[in-house]
């Protein structure tokens, strides 16, 4: 079993160098850096208000979904880091490139992938033409946090995850 799991690190500090060695092009740099703040606390908490006040029917009930999903997932991220304090990739790693002023708290599970999949998800089901739009967002949102150093894709993988079934649980709530 301890093999295995050493493997399966391996191969996530693999996936996480083969992606954050791209981060001297400046194109992907200017782009990640930005995408990266769609799951930060400003944007989706803004973004969930914003869609609660500005819509109405079952657009705002899928919106009080987003929210609530939203609020329900960072309960289980903020407990998982507590109890699980993984050394974000940059303190773990030699050669990580990362940004100014990187995060200091733990990195399983992301919280920024975490944030933009609980509320994207309600509106995608809502709207399944969303998808097309919603999903490469969230999606970016996680690779850039691979991208800029700052957690491992197991981290993404969990946040995503995390989200995704929050999302869909508070999108079936709210419609009963």
């Amino acid at each position: 079993m301890v093999k295995w799991l050493l493997v399966f690190y391996q191969l996530d500090c693999r996936l996480f160098q083969g992606v954050n060695r791209h981060f001297d092009i400046r194109g992907l740099n200017l782009f990640f850096s930005a995408i990266t703040h769609f799951g930060g606390a400003l944007f989706t908490v803004g973004a969930s208000i914003l869609a609660m006040g500005l819509t109405t029917g079952e657009l705002r009930l899928t919106a009080i979904a987003s929210a609530l999903s939203l609020t329900i997932s960072h309960l289980p991220v903020h407990l998982i880091k507590k109890w699980y304090p993984r050394k974000r990739p940059y303190l773990s790693l030699g050669s990580t490139k990362i940004p100014r002023n990187p995060l200091k708290d733990h990195s399983f599970p992301s919280g920024h992938t975490t944030a933009i999949f609980s509320i994207v998800i309600p509106f995608i089901l809502l709207m399944p033409v969303f998808l097309y739009s919603l999903l490469p967002m969230a999606f970016g949102v996680g690779l850039s946090r691979v991208y800029l150093g700052l957690h491992y894709p197991t981290d993404v993988l969990a946040g995503g995850l995390l989200g995704t079934v929050c999302g869909f649980f508070c999108f079936y709530l709210m419609a009963v």
